[in-house]
């Protein structure tokens, strides 16, 4: 009987270099679809941020910018010429013998403003940071100030310190005192100013620091409440500290805003009499009556200079001591 013989099969001869060739044409095509679905992703990001982009331009950089280059002219407001004057703007500024005295107040309505508001703004939120009936009603209404209108906030105080017809004058005078001339003299002009801006602004710290409150574990005040902390060194030791990243933003905004309040020191004090102010320096340059446009622009140029350098050292500096958790 004939043995039948399966037929032999070939085996192709695997060729060195295919895995290889396979892997780059994966490769190839893993990248034609990334590119794809890059390019595609780059599109859609374009069509959402150019918007944004070209009003930031227009509308930030570019007042900006022209800002800068009117503080080199001595221009005066509306008149259609202007003379380039290079530095001489600033020169006059910083030899001027107003230019301590703008700054000294700047720096007074600034130090006193911030460190008003964050400190009973860290009060009245450690107040309101318990559960008692009322406690949403008590948040809401503290905080309802600083969205108010600065105009309304602003009129509303002077007939409280108007020395004859206001709540204040009255409530002096009946204590058998005289009410002080809040709008002539300088001295106490800044400080009915300052007062307000603080109750306008304070609601804002509260808040965000009641936010800070509430965001830290009660493991931690428990453990330290067992280890026999008292109130005082928990607030000091761990409260405090937890709550350095609130104290950091606290802060670094309520610079930026105060540097830039305008609204309650135009209305409170229409001439500036001990108000004045970098902002409202620059404002009455140009339309107090000496319509010195370029020179405007000067203050302006180097409130901004300010502000970018406070903000660049807070950044630098204070932010390596914030704790995050």
């Amino acid at each position: 009987m004939a043995s039948v013989t399966a037929p032999a099969t070939e085996v192709p001869e695997r060729q060195p270099g295919a895995p290889a060739a396979s892997r780059a044409r994966r490769r190839r095509k893993r990248r034609g679809l990334w590119s794809r679905r890059s390019r595609r992703d780059y599109l859609v990001f374009l069509a959402f941020a150019t918007p944004n982009i070209v009003l930031i331009a227009l509308f930030t950089y570019r007042p900006l910018l022209q800002n800068i280059y009117y503080s080199t002219l001595n221009w005066t407001l509306g008149s259609p010429f202007a003379t380039p004057i290079g530095l001489g703007n600033y020169r006059e500024f910083f030899t001027s013998s107003d230019a301590g005295r703008i700054l000294g107040t700047t720096a007074v309505f600034t130090v006193v403003t911030v460190g008003g508001s964050m400190v009973l703004g860290l009060l009245v939120a450690l107040a309101l940071n318990r559960r008692v009936r009322g406690a949403g009603f008590a948040r809401a209404a503290v905080f309802s100030p600083f969205v108010l209108s600065g105009v309304g906030v602003g009129l509303v105080w002077l007939f409280i310190f108007d020395p004859v017809v206001g709540v204040l004058g009255a409530v002096i005078r009946a204590f058998g005192a005289s009410s002080p001339e809040w709008f002539n003299n300088p001295t106490l002009s800044l400080v009915m100013v300052m007062i307000v801006y603080i109750w306008k602004n304070l609601g804002y710290a509260a808040v965000i620091y009641l936010a800070g409150l509430q965001s830290i574990s009660t493991d931690v005040l428990e453990a330290a409440q067992i280890d026999g902390a008292n109130s005082r060194r928990t607030f000091f030791s761990i409260v405090l500290p937890l709550l350095s990243p609130t104290t950091f933003f606290v802060l670094l905004t309520s610079i930026l805003n105060s540097l830039q309040a305008f609204d309650l020191l135009r209305i409170m004090t229409p001439l500036g009499r001990g108000t004045t102010t970098l902002i409202y320096e620059s404002y009455l340059q140009a339309f107090g009556g000496s319509n010195r446009a370029g020179y405007s622009a000067t203050i302006s140029t180097i409130l901004f200079a300010l502000l970018v350098a406070l903000t660049a050292v807070q950044l630098m500096v204070l932010e390596r001591r914030v704790h995050y958790r």
